[in-house]
């Protein structure tokens, strides 16, 4: 794994007394109809649990045959799946990225190559860097932790015969109206998605994956039995109705005001913001960054370090987005430290 730790993640900063900037899950709580209906399911929890209302859930709402979903225990166990089900001659990481991929890569016995995009052009995904032999290709849209959306035609680009493409979309519907999502359904595309960063929901572990029926019956050969709890099912059918998108569509809207807000309050300290963010987080650059975040801490505020990610380095820094009042009290923190 060279010298990152592909291991390490934003919930290792946080602690006690410190406000978190370091975890892009956007609520501190589920919403309150969500945590009724999630109180309402505890009766059943004696019973083992069934997808199957959530696959169909899922289909629905991305318009696609149950057959093309399956329901895992948050996206992070749908890398380990795919890592199992399949045995690519190149696989191929697309950094800096999530680093679960890779990880979950290695540690099924797969060799990986990284293509590093550079910071230089705005980590704009280049599709002539994905050697033309990458028979498995992972990139992240929006991309954590640069905050960058490529387009959708871009990564249609990139599918080749013989080549699974996954686009890890954890972060998409963060983004309003969904743009550039490949979710509909594009052949040799794999998407997984997240329910845990809009609605607060990462200490119960809500995703799915959404590909063709031949990859879907591959990764689910290979899925532990009743992976996925009950509690999760029906969170996952709850933010697939349609008041859920609504509310999903507005708090996205407000993630990206909220965002512009940080992203001016930090240029106004002359604190460079990487690439073009539109996701509920920003890439930073700053002198001494191990240095400012150890301060940031002592001044009670938690951020991500970024030189774990593959093509980061200690001055790099990942700050989550938050609320208005949230971030000015953050901002003039960190002017005092800088």
């Amino acid at each position: 794994m060279g010298d990152y730790d592909l291991h390490h993640h934003g919930d290792r900063e946080v602690g006690p007394g410190l406000v978190d900037f370091a975890v892009n899950v956007r609520l501190p709580r589920p919403p309150a109809w969500l945590r009724d209906e999630l109180a309402s399911a505890l009766d059943s929890l004696a019973a083992y649990p069934s997808t199957e209302d959530a696959v169909r859930a899922v289909a629905a709402r991305h318009g696609r045959p149950p057959s093309e979903v399956l329901v895992t225990a948050g996206a992070a166990e749908a890398f380990t799946l795919l890592a199992s089900a399949f045995r690519p001659r190149h696989a191929v990481v697309v950094h800096p990225q999530f680093t679960e991929p890779e990880a979950a890569l290695r540690a099924a016995g797969h060799a990986v190559s990284r293509v590093v995009l550079a910071e230089s052009d705005g980590f704009v995904l280049d599709p002539a860097l994905v050697p033309a032999g990458a028979d498995l290709v992972f990139v992240g849209n929006p991309t954590n932790p640069t905050s960058v959306l490529h387009p959708a035609a871009v990564l249609r680009s990139l599918v080749r015969p013989g080549r699974l493409l996954v686009v890890d979309e954890a972060f998409l519907d963060a983004i309003p109206g969904e743009a550039e999502s490949l979710a509909s359904g594009v052949p040799g595309v794999v998407v997984l998605r997240s329910l845990t960063k809009t609605w607060g929901l990462a200490g119960l572990r809500a995703g799915y994956v959404l590909a063709s029926a031949d990859v879907i019956e591959r990764l689910r050969a290979v899925q532990v039995p009743w992976s996925v709890s009950t509690l999760a099912g029906v969170a996952t059918v709850a933010c697939c109705r349609p008041s859920a998108l609504e509310e999903a569509e507005k708090l996205a809207t407000a993630a990206e005001s909220d965002r512009e807000y940080l992203v001016s309050g930090l240029a106004s300290q002359g604190v460079d913001v990487l690439g073009d963010p539109r996701g509920p987080f920003v890439l930073v650059r700053v002198p001494d960054g191990a240095s400012v975040r150890a301060r940031l801490r002592d001044a009670g505020y938690a951020v991500r370090r970024g030189d774990t990610f593959p093509g980061l380095g200690p001055d790099h820094l990942r700050l989550a987005v938050r609320d208005r009042v949230t971030t000015e009290a953050f901002l003039r923190a960190l002017r005092k430290i800088l």
